[in-house]
């Protein structure tokens, strides 16, 4: 039997052998490499791994949860949070994130992976970064339709976007955004950025989408020049190619400077082009209006230019209008189609900004049908101002 004084003394000496040679266990640590995928066309779940650097010596947990850079949560990948559990003897886990693929060309778009509440276990970076490839290229532009020079006897080059570079400049345009249009009863919603506008291959592209978006079941985009660029008589070009089918509303148009202060339809509405799209004529047809005020009353005159046969969407065309002091004419590929008397039209003697957009649903096209395909385009290729 070992006699008290002498257990207390072994005690002491195991205690002063552990804190002097002793450490304690090192946590084992969580890893990750960043990573870069294809979109893909459809959608899949992604099974990301997490490793750890050795065997877990007992039950390890962490959390995780996604969130956006510029990747959009619901759009290009679904939100995702949970715990994870590594069991002991494990050294990796399997974190399943679902991707949704599409056919729309779109930037190079980027979300993290996030970890945090680590329970036996250290995590020396708390995220990763997980890189969606644009794979769907941009979509190839038949250029083929009517063209127009880029100068004309008695008048100078005043301003031109010829969308040549390699995103909308900022310094002309804005993005829009909101729901509803202004109000027509419209179902898109306008989303800024270039998720629905974007300038490549020498053309801005509009782009309609059928998706949610803040409750709208499409996103399209709104672009003005207000506040950057305006104008007040001259000759104005615009080569396009349109979107087609029912329920679509595309529009190259100009409103004057002083809406904010006068309201609509008092500071004028000069519609250089629109189309309600459709079966038919719909998508043959495009339409020249001036809106105004007139004795209080809201007052408009228009009149449309129709394809003999084939649509709009098939190739480009210029729309143009010629306006001065005393009237504006509108043309198609140069062909005179309609002609307002603006002499007494105050309205018409003001400054006016652009504005290109593509609408959809709403009171003018009304709804979309089966037939309306999706993602639906306006491809400008330039605008330009003569003076």
């Amino acid at each position: 039997m070992i006699k008290k004084t002498a257990y207390i003394s072994l005690l002491g000496a195991c205690l002063i052998t552990c804190f002097s040679g002793c450490e304690t266990p090192a946590l084992a640590q969580l890893s990750a490499a960043d990573l870069e995928i294809d979109e893909g066309s459809d959608s899949y779940v992604l099974n990301f791994t997490v490793y750890l650097n050795q065997e877990a010596t007992k039950e390890l947990t962490f959390d995780y949860t996604t969130i956006e850079v510029n990747a959009t949560e619901g759009e290009d990948f679904m939100p995702t949070s949970g715990t994870v559990v590594i069991a002991k003897g494990e050294t990796e886990a399997i974190i399943p994130i679902t991707i949704n693929g599409d056919q729309d060309p779109e930037d190079t778009e980027t979300f993290w992976l996030s970890y945090s509440n680590p329970v036996n276990l250290a995590i020396p970076q708390p995220f990763n970064q997980i890189t969606l490839i644009n794979d769907d290229g941009a979509q190839p532009v038949n250029d083929a339709g009517y063209t127009t020079p880029n100068s004309y006897t008695g008048y100078t080059l005043v301003w031109s976007d010829e969308f040549d570079g390699t995103q909308l400049n900022t310094s002309d345009w804005n993005y829009e955004s909101g729901a509803g249009g202004w109000g027509n009863q419209e179902s898109q919603y306008y989303r800024s950025g270039t998720k629905n506008a974007e300038v490549a291959q020498g053309y801005l592209r509009i782009t309609a989408k059928e998706e949610t978006y803040l409750g709208a079941p499409f996103t399209s985009a709104r672009l003005t020049t207000q506040g950057k660029q305006s104008f007040k008589y001259g000759r104005i070009d615009i080569r396009a190619k349109t979107p087609y089918g029912s329920g679509l509303w595309p529009a190259l148009w100009m409103l004057g400077d002083n809406i904010s202060s006068v309201g609509w339809p008092a500071c004028g509405e000069l519609d250089i082009m629109e189309l309600i799209g459709g079966d038919g004529n719909n998508d043959r047809t495009v339409h020249g209006t001036g809106h105004w005020r007139d004795n209080g009353q809201q007052a408009s005159y228009g009149n449309a230019s129709s394809l003999t046969s084939g649509k709009y969407a098939d190739e480009f065309h210029v729309f143009s209008v010629v306006w001065n002091q005393n009237s504006i004419k509108w043309y198609r590929d140069n062909a005179l189609f309609s002609t307002l008397n603006t002499s007494s039209i105050s309205a018409f003697q003001e400054q006016f900004f652009f504005i290109l957009n593509i609408a959809v649903e709403g009171d003018w096209p009304g709804p979309v049908n089966q037939s309306t395909v999706f993602p639906q385009y306006m491809l400008v290729d330039y605008i330009r101002v003569f003076q």
